[in-house]
Order: structure tokens, then C-alpha cells, then sequence
């Protein structure tokens, strides 16, 4: 007992003459955020593998699109489908489970009970994600958020459920696999035009909204300021689960947020062209305007390929080059929150170096060792080609963890909290403020960029 207290008491001195800086081995498999890390890389390395070793794919079951329910349910029974739906929950469920199990929270048979009913719940909405209508305007996310809402909010969340309910688990991982995504040759297309306009706007948006929220609207919830503003900023979804990740914001902070964004960008993905037409700015500086300033990834190229090819080009282009900064965006919200506000809004003095490193979210880490890999090494061995391909496999699996992660904030919501939280309609005008002053300096930067009045236009023929 007396060498306990002893170890006790080194431990202590050892941390403050640190500045607070700790870490131990045992971190690398009981701390969730390292587990994700590690369970990120792993299904890289496993698609990898699959991939080099035996020239096929690992894939995850995909929902066939459909017209009518009819039409949905009899695909559901194909042999091809039921097989792959099958396969895809034994990866799921062993990978998860196994990371569950070393981080030593609980059982893990309890565990995978709640996964298995999580996986269920999570299909059902990835079918109604594809029925061919509502695949237009929506996306998975918003079905897997609506799913675990419905069932929360009107059946309640049975207890056999809870030990699975680990939605930052589910979202880090996914943000690790999202680094494969960005490939650092392929912003050179548009180089100094991307990055003049993308990297300008962004930070500019950000400090606006967080300076608007605080000063103006006085919002109560701070990391729900820096959420929104993220979100609005960057990326919708992608980046406003890395934005919550690192400020530790409450699961309602990121439902508002991401609600805000999936609604909005059904709004502009079809505003957006119809206005870039109407005002004859071009399809350059339309695909751009709109690759920097709608949301959601997909409905970027949709919004373009309205604009034509030019512009559908441009806009993911842009949107690519932001994708790059959801990492450094995620590590400046960490040390920031870390610094002067903990993620409950209350004032905290100035912390040190070592608390800085402790609340960091480590997935950041994954998430550049996943793209660094990609740029630097698969790339120039495997080729332009064969890499997409390959991220477009990844990117299922992405799908996969960040569905998971809205299904289980989902459940972890309810609406009476939520309206609680609402702030009276406060995060509602933070959103539509930062929006317009984001939609109109960025067709400011557009115009400045890509007019050819002052700058040589680039060549998007690659």
C-alpha cells in the first residue's frame, strides 16, 4: 500500500514537472482515440492487402438503387446481396468488437449484442438512403440520424443497446479512413487557384461566425459555435463530426449542426446553378463558388454537373483541396479549446503543453499517416488509377463507421433535451449568417481567381 502511494506520488510530481504532460504505453490500447487509430489503419491495411496480395477487393455490401418499395424489398432477397450483407457484418462486428474489447470498457458479448441490432438498425437506413428519389437530395447520414431518432424518441433505447452507443469510436475511426481521401497531388490542377480561394475563405468563416456567435448572438454552447462554424466553413458532416471530436461537443451540438447542414445543402445544391446561370458568372467560377461553399461532397459534383462539366470539375476540385484541411482545422480546434475554454463553456485558466497533448484528439494523427500513405507511397506504386479505385473501396467503409456514428447519436438524442438546448433559434441564424457572408466572399475569391481579368486562367484539362 505504502509503494502504491509512493508510485502515486512520483506520478503526480512527475505530471506537474512535466507541465501535465503524461503518457504511458498502456494509452495506446485503453484510450479510445488511439484504438481508432489503430482500428482505421487496420482496415487500410486489410482493403491493401486484399487488394496487392490477391487482385481482389474487399468490399462492403452496397444497397442497390430502387424505384419502389416493391422493387427495394425483392433486391434485398438476392443471393449476391445477402451474402455481402453477411460478410460485411462479421468485418464490422469483429473489428469493433475486438478494438471494444481492448480498450477494456465492459464485455465484449454485450458489446456485440447492441452492434449486432446497431448494424440492423444502420442497413435499414442506408435502404431508405437508396431508394432513387430521396438518393437525389439526401444522403445516408441523414437516414441513419432519423432512424436512431425515431427509435429513441418514440420506443425509447432498450439497455442491451447502451454498451454499443460509442459514437465517437464509430467517427473517429471513419475520419482516420477519410485521410486516405486526400491526395496531395491531386489539388495541383488547380494548385495556387484552390488554395487562394479554399484556404483564404475557410479560416476567414470560421473566425466571422465564431466572433458572430459569441459577440452578437451570445450563445451559450461554444464547441456548438465552433461546430456550425466548421461545418458551414469546410465540409458539413465530415467536418463538423471532426470539429465536435475536438472540441467535445455534446452529441445535441453536432445533431443540430449536421441537421442544419443536410438541410441547407438540399437548398443550395439546387439554388446554386439555377443562380450561377441566371447571373451569367460562367461555369468556372460557378463550379468554384459552389465546390467552396455547398456542404456536403457529393451534392458539390451534383450541384456542378448541373453547371456542366467545367464546372462540375471545378467544384470538386475545390471541395478536395478543403478536404485537406479538416485535419489542421481539427488540431487548431483542439489546442484552442484546450487553451482558453473546456468544452462545457465554462472559463479555465491558461493550460499547459502537457494538457494541450492529453485533450488532443489523436485521430488527427491517423488521419495524416493515412494520407501521407496514400500520397506518397500508394500513389506512386500503384498509379492514379488503381488509387482511386481504391479509395473508392475505402470510402465504403468510411460510410460505413460515420453511418454507424449518426444512428448512435441518434439514440443518444432526445428532442425535450434538444429544444433545451436550441438556444431560441440561436444556431439556426449563427448558420444562415455564416452561409451568406461564406457565399458571398466566396464568389468575391471566384471572381478574383478565375475572371482571367487578373490572374491567367487555369488548365482543367488533366
Amino acid at each position: 500500500m505504502d509503494a502504491q502511494k509512493t508510485g502515486e506520488k512520483r506520478y503526480r510530481a512527475l505530471k506537474e514537472k512535466s507541465g501535465g504532460f503524461t503518457f504511458n504505453l498502456k494509452d495506446l490500447l485503453k484510450k479510445e482515440d488511439w484504438m481508432a487509430v489503430w482500428l482505421g489503419l487496420f482496415i487500410i491495411a486489410s482493403v491493401l492487402a486484399v487488394r496487392f496480395l490477391s487482385g481482389f477487393d474487399l468490399k462492403l455490401v452496397k444497397f442497390r438503387t430502387f424505384t419502389t418499395p416493391f422493387e427495394g424489398l425483392v433486391s434485398l432477397t438476392d443471393p449476391g446481396f445477402l451474402k455481402s450483407f453477411f460478410m460485411t457484418y462479421v468485418f464490422l462486428s469483429f473489428v469493433f468488437t475486438a478494438g471494444y474489447h481492448f480498450l477494456g470498457q465492459g464485455d465484449w458479448k454485450k458489446f456485440l449484442k447492441g452492434f449486432t441490432c446497431l448494424y440492423l438498425l444502420t442497413s435499414l437506413g442506408y435502404f431508405f438512403a437508396a431508394q432513387k428519389s430521396m438518393k437525389q437530395y439526401l444522403e445516408y447520414a441523414f437516414f441513419t440520424l432519423f432512424t436512431g431518432l425515431a427509435v429513441s424518441n418514440i420506443f425509447g433505447v432498450p439497455d442491451f443497446l447502451k454498451p454499443a452507443l460509442k459514437s465517437e469510436f464509430y467517427v473517429k475511426t471513419g475520419l482516420v479512413i477519410m485521410g486516405s481521401e486526400v491526395i496531395f497531388s491531386n489539388i495541383t490542377g488547380f494548385g495556387f487557384y484552390g488554395l487562394g480561394i479554399a484556404w483564404v475563405v475557410v479560416p476567414v468563416v470560421i473566425i466571422f461566425m465564431w466572433w458572430f456567435g459569441n459577440r452578437i448572438l451570445r450563445m451559450e454552447s461554444k464547441p456548438m459555435i465552433m461546430v456550425i462554424s466548421v461545418a458551414t466553413a469546410v465540409c458539413g458532416v465530415s467536418a463538423a463530426i471532426a470539429a465536435a471530436a475536438a472540441s467535445k461537443a455534446r452529441k445535441n451540438d453536432l445533431t443540430f449542426a449536421v441537421g442544419l447542414s443536410m438541410l441547407f445543402t438540399i437548398l443550395m445544391m439546387v439554388s446554386m446553378p439555377w443562380i450561377a446561370k441566371v447571373t451569367g458568372m460562367g461555369e468556372l467560377i460557378g463550379g468554384a463558388w459552389i465546390g467552396n461553399t455547398v456542404d456536403s461532397t457529393g451534392a458539390v459534383v451534383l450541384a456542378g454537373e448541373a453547371l456542366g462539366q467545367k464546372a462540375a470539375q471545378a467544384a470538386a476540385l475545390l471541395k478536395m483541396i478543403q478536404n485537406v484541411l479538416i485535419g489542421f482545422i481539427s488540431l487548431a480546434v483542439a489546442l484552442f479549446f484546450a487553451s482558453s475554454e473546456n468544452s462545457a463553456g465554462r472559463e479555465e485558466t491558461e493550460t499547459g503543453a502537457g494538457e494541450i497533448w492529453n485533450r488532443m484528439p489523436k485521430f488527427i494523427f491517423g488521419f495524416l499517416i493515412s494520407s501521407l500513405i496514400f500520397s506518397f507511397v500508394i500513389t506512386p506504386y500503384a498509379g492514379h488509377q488503381a488509387t482511386s479505385e481504391i479509395i473508392s473501396l475505402l470510402g465504403t467503409f468510411k460510410g460505413w463507421c460515420f453511418a454507424l456514428a449518426f444512428l448512435t447519436i441518434g439514440l443518444d438524442t432526445n428532442f425535450k433535451e434538444m429544444k433545451v438546448s436550441s438556444e431560441g433559434g440561436k444556431p439556426l441564424a449563427l448558420y444562415l449568417t455564416g452561409q451568406i457572408f461564406s457565399m458571398i466572399i466566396s464568389l468575391f475569391f471566384c471572381y478574383l481567381f478565375l475572371s482571367g481579368r487578373f490572374l491567367p486562367l487555369p488548365d482543367l484539362s488533366m
